[in-house]
């Protein structure tokens, strides 16, 4: 019961980001590394408009370095 009302939380709050916000995308996707092999990791990712045209090429499954 914890965890849902933790999700029905977070899709409310979702309207809180303003009118910039075009999808929230779930399941791990990771940023592409640097040289010393740091990336962001997530498993929900909030998309703004503006991001959202290249948004699985940039950051996906695929970067992650466990994979």
């Amino acid at each position: 019961m914890k965890i849902l009302s933790i999700l029905s939380l977070l899709f409310l709050l979702t309207n809180c980001a303003g009118s910039n916000l075009a999808k929230v995308k779930f399941g791990e996707r990771c940023t592409a590394s640097d040289a010393k092999q740091l990336q962001e990791k997530s498993y929900v990712w909030f998309v703004s408009k503006d991001a959202a045209k290249d948004f699985d090429k940039r950051i996906n499954k695929a970067n992650c370095l466990d994979s």
